[in-house]
């Protein structure tokens, strides 16, 4: 819980508030040349700019275009780190925004552009509070999110020890604004918030031959089509409808035109769980349905799962903090606890795998929109409030203060 709220962290929504025209002019210089993956040039040398000027040692990734920054406090104590994810996502915007993408085929439809300029203007609002800090703040400005496990290549590339053995982080924590709760709102849980997400492909094997003459091969398209269909009782008859689990098969490719049957069939689908035994069954199920259904119709099937990114998982500890300090700083009515974790995958799982944490949901929509109707995150159409943005700043830098008094 926070430590005399009033004093350690009085005025911060004001100073957020203040460094709102800079928070805005990073936000929108991201936004109009978004990158994809881990190379992200422009958008680490706008960060690298931002930072320039505050007290901070930088390191910068070797595989990637990563910053990690390192804020040390007047007196000693232990590492609390913050997150800001900062790719974008390959879609081509349709907004209509005066600062629209201007890069064909990228867009920040996630908010990673308002994840970054929040936590470089938080870290404004901690150097200037320096005095009031035990320890020390790690700053990660991470690539990669979108499927390019980035915090994993940062993890490895020592991240977790960029202020030296002895500042290893004790906590961890990453906001992440949504489109579909309301502004300002802060929603977290304890425990999985966030699922992994697996990928799964099958190759039904049969034998091509004349479409006329069907008897004479062996058509590996209704056995990938009985597929389709056995994976999903697989959920509902091998699953307890207590554990959600969802498994999509979102493509499906065979044949070349409407008189040849085809050798072949291809299927990928992706598996969402929230629990790694839930995750390890499914795993050995999957296998066993594509198998035996093509053997059913006298094909094969060669099956991949390629592992994605881990059960996101908060520290119930960490989780109740960020909803205690949303109700400090931003007041009581702004925090909307979240009542189940979503389908949705996040690599700061990795970091969490490590470091106890919590990743929290800003609210992002515009006003006099629905948050039940408007385009969400990851639509090329989707709109964020830039007035929630001092309360993400807010919220990082009494996450820092509170955990380093």
């Amino acid at each position: 819980m926070p430590d005399n709220p009033d004093h350690r962290l009085a005025g911060l929504t004001d100073a957020a508030r203040a460094l709102q025209p800079r928070t805005v002019a990073l936000r929108r210089r991201l936004h109009r040349h978004p990158e994809l993956g881990l190379e992200l040039p422009l958008t680490r040398t706008a960060v690298l700019d931002e930072l320039a000027d505050l007290p901070v040692k930088v390191h910068t990734g070797r595989s990637s275009s990563s910053v990690v920054a390192v804020l040390e406090g007047d007196r000693p104590g232990p590492t609390v780190l913050l997150r800001a994810d900062m790719d974008a996502l390959p879609l081509t915007e349709q907004t209509g925004l005066p600062y629209a993408s201007l890069i064909e085929g990228a867009m920040h439809a996630c908010g990673h552009d308002t994840h970054t300029a929040m936590l470089a203007s938080a870290a404004r609002l901690l150097a200037d509070r320096r005095d009031l800090l035990a320890g020390r703040v790690l700053l990660m400005f991470q690539p990669g999110e979108e499927g390019w496990h980035g915090a994993r290549h940062m993890i490895e590339e020592g991240l977790l020890d960029a202020s030296g053995p002895a500042g290893v982080p004790i906590s961890a924590y990453a906001l992440h604004i949504s489109a579909t709760i309301p502004t300002g709102t802060v929603q977290t849980r304890p425990g999985p918030i966030m699922a992994a997400a697996d990928v799964l492909r099958v190759t039904v094997l049969g034998r091509g031959g004349h479409a006329s003459a069907p008897h004479d091969a062996l058509d590996p398209v209704p056995a990938a089509a009985a597929m389709v269909g056995a994976l999903q009782t697989m959920l509902t008859r091998r699953v307890t409808a207590l554990e959600p689990a969802v498994l999509t098969v979102a493509q499906i490719r065979a044949g070349t035109t409407s008189n040849v049957i085809p050798e072949s069939a291809f299927l990928e689908a992706t598996l969402r769980t929230l629990s790694e035994h839930t995750r390890t069954f499914l795993h050995e199920q999957v296998q066993t349905v594509c198998q035996h259904t093509a053997a059913a119709y006298g094909c094969t099937a060669s099956v991949t799962l390629e592992a994605g990114y881990p059960i996101t998982v908060n520290d119930a500890g960490a989780a109740a903090r960020v909803d205690a300090l949303a109700g400090a700083v931003l007041g009581p009515g702004r925090v909307n606890p979240m009542t189940s974790p979503i389908l949705g995958s996040e690599d700061f799982a990795y970091v969490l795998d490590r470091v106890p944490g919590a990743l929290a949901f800003l609210g992002g929509c515009p006003p006099g929109l629905d948050p039940d109707r408007i385009e969400p995150n990851h639509s090329n159409r989707v709109l964020f409030d830039e007035s929630a943005m001092p309360d993400g700043v807010a919220m990082y830098a009494a996450i820092a203060l509170d955990a380093l008094r």
